[in-house]
């Protein structure tokens, strides 16, 4: 499972290290891909190979499925783990992303979410807000 919070810094070969906690789970290769909320989504391969299955389940016959299929998976790539847990996150991923220098790393159970760090703190600021809310909600869906 993967959690916590780590702030790591972009490099000046625009390569980031993974944080050590989270390295052993995802192995020597990961999927790097755009995500919700204005951050990108991190996924070892075997939670890739899950997710992508759900999405290709979805068909093709609704506007939304195609649309978060080619969202989701048009812009996922592929990244090797250097032997110092280092990736490389593109540029495009990068500027959807908008991370300038430093990634905040936010494990999310069985995603990491690669945030820049105003952009997630501005978030944080947001969502903890709206925490309360959010478990009122959940609960009345029996989740809680």
């Amino acid at each position: 499972m993967l959690i916590g919070e780590y702030t790591h810094t972009i490099d000046d070969k625009k390569r980031i290290s993974l944080p050590s906690k989270f390295r052993k789970e995802l192995g020597k290769k990961v999927i790097v891909t755009q995500g919700l909320d204005g951050c990108l989504f991190l996924y070892s391969q075997k939670s890739w190979e899950k997710i992508s299955a759900q999405i290709a389940e979805m068909g093709m016959t609704s506007i939304e499925s195609r649309g978060f299929s080619r969202f989701f998976l048009s812009n996922a790539t592929e990244v090797d783990v250097d032997g110092s847990g280092r990736i490389l996150i593109s540029d495009n991923a990068k500027s959807f992303a908008g991370i300038k220098n430093k990634v905040v790393f936010a494990g999310v159970y069985s995603r990491i979410e690669l945030w820049d760090e105003d952009r997630w703190a501005k978030y944080r600021k947001s969502n903890d807000s709206q925490a309360e809310k959010m478990v009122e909600k959940l609960g009345d869906l029996g989740i809680f």
